[in-house]
């Protein structure tokens, strides 16, 4: 028992209500059966609890994909868990980047970062390799093919994991790759098929390439001040408290060393609470608005560096500033268009009207007349709200499909996170606090489409928007 009084079964109680809390606001279900991913979480628990009763791990079981998959970031498990638990489901959580190339490129990255974890965090990776391996094999023959090449490599980097968890493993993927009748796949594995982007016709590729380039981390950060690592502490956070600073960076002999929280200065001398920089957590100035909100889904704080020197800190409440809020706006608007392009795909003529409740028809009906007694040109469409047009287009079974939704009640809960967000940006109300998983959503899928592009630059008649799930 630890001092606080909490014992080891309240911390894996506390991580199990934690993790599932957090996968449950945002609709996340298993894509096949459509069960809440707690399934998945208990799971992946009880494999681990076969072969262990160690606390951390247990809790790590829990928790590993909540930092990859909800707004919850690394320094919110550390708060709620400690840095050990933390440190394990940041070892879980993968840290390839969209633009670091096809996927075969990504798992590689993702396979050298799960290399280095502990011997703890490789067995919850085990168990989570098992009930995927059986869900997909399952339920998705042409995709566990890849899957299983995969499972392959990242069992030879998971060897240093309990025997017996690693034994069932390698006997799951066996009986797998029997049944599917599975040959070794080739190093250089194809590249899954992404859901399509914006219409080329509708969006010009180099205004997609604008919004995803043009839009940098220097437009958002904050200078970053430094002290000496040995400075007393408490003379350090009178500054930070005057100041309002929630972050500083430590120096060493004239160098960058690494950063401290307010919160962490509980004494002694500031070198003693450093914190390191993580891998991927220091950027370039000219990185893209795309990459500071990857990195900040996944830690409270961005970087950045210029000339090799960390000069600036980001952190998400930068993402109200007004350059932020404007390039959001302007995706959702070109996400808004190609709403209408598709409503008029989808549904020839007027067969779109029947789903649109008859108040919501009137209103656009009347907003339809005022815009043509003032001479303006537009459609009924047009007049639509953003949630009618989206709404309107998940009453098609093959539609959701198309955007990765597993639900329409998944395809519902994104469209009223995206039309909080253009309300809150439309009223300069704050966008962070609420809307964070729909700002995380524009930046995967925006960085998506530029990638699309790059790989496939006849563009095409494809038809993803802002509005789709999960990317890995």
């Amino acid at each position: 028992m630890k001092h606080d009084g909490t014992t080891p079964a309240d911390i894996v109680e506390r991580a199990r209500e934690f993790a599932v809390n957090a996968h449950t606001r945002i609709g996340h279900l298993r894509k096949y059966h459509k069960l809440p991913y707690a399934t998945h979480l208990h799971n992946v628990a009880a494999l681990v609890g076969s072969v262990t009763d160690d606390p951390e791990t247990l809790a790590a079981a829990w928790l590993h994909d909540v930092v990859e998959d909800t707004p919850a970031t690394v320094e919110d498990i550390e708060k709620a868990f400690g840095r050990s638990i933390a440190s394990l489901v940041e070892s879980l959580t993968d840290v390839s980047r969209p633009r670091d190339g096809n996927r075969s490129a990504r798992k590689e990255i993702d396979r050298q970062h799960l290399a280095k974890a502990c011997r703890q965090a490789k067995t919850v990776k085990l168990a989570d390799l098992i009930d995927n391996c059986r869900d997909i094999c399952r339920h998705d023959e042409r995709f566990a093919r890849v899957y299983l090449g995969e499972m392959a490599k990242l069992l030879e980097v998971l060897q240093e994991s309990d025997a017996d968890l690693y034994r069932q493993a390698v006997e799951v993927h066996d009986d797998c790759s029997r049944r599917l009748g599975v040959q070794p796949l080739q190093d250089d594995m194809p590249e899954m098929p992404r859901p399509g982007v914006w219409n080329s016709e509708i969006i010009p590729a180099h205004v997609i390439r604008h919004y995803a380039e043009s839009f940098t981390a220097l437009d958002v950060a904050d200078p970053l001040r430094s002290f000496d690592a040995e400075k007393n502490s408490e003379e350090v956070l009178q500054i930070m408290n005057e100041n309002s600073l929630d972050v500083i960076c430590l120096r060493d002999e004239g160098l960058i060393r690494g950063y401290v929280r307010r919160a962490d200065l509980t004494g002694g001398h500031c070198s003693e609470h450093l914190r390191p920089f993580r891998a991927g957590q220091v950027i370039m100035g000219d990185d893209p608005l795309t990459e500071v909100i990857r990195i900040l889904t996944i830690y409270d704080h961005a970087f950045v560096s210029l000339l090799d020197e960390v000069v600036g800190c980001i952190h998400r409440s930068c993402l109200n500033k007004p350059v932020a809020r404007m390039w959001l706006f302007g995706i959702i608007t070109l996400t808004e268009l190609e709403l209408v392009r598709l409503i008029s795909e989808c549904f020839p003529g007027d067969s779109w009207k029947p789903h649109v409740s008859p108040g919501r028809m009137e209103k656009a009906i009347a907003l339809h007349q005022e815009r043509q007694r003032r001479s303006q040109q537009s459609s009924l469409i047009d007049c639509l709200q953003f949630s009618d047009k989206a709404q309107i287009l998940m009453e098609k079974s093959e539609v959701r499909e198309l955007f990765g939704f597993t639900s329409k009640n998944a395809a519902v809960e994104a469209i009223k996170q995206l039309e909080s967000l253009r309300n809150n940006l439309a009223h300069a109300q704050d966008i962070v606090t609420h809307d964070w998983a729909a700002i995380a959503r524009i930046a995967s899928r925006l960085e998506d489409a530029v990638l699309l592009r790059r790989s496939h630059p006849g563009g095409g008649r494809t038809t993803d928007t802002l509005l789709r799930g999960k990317r890995r």
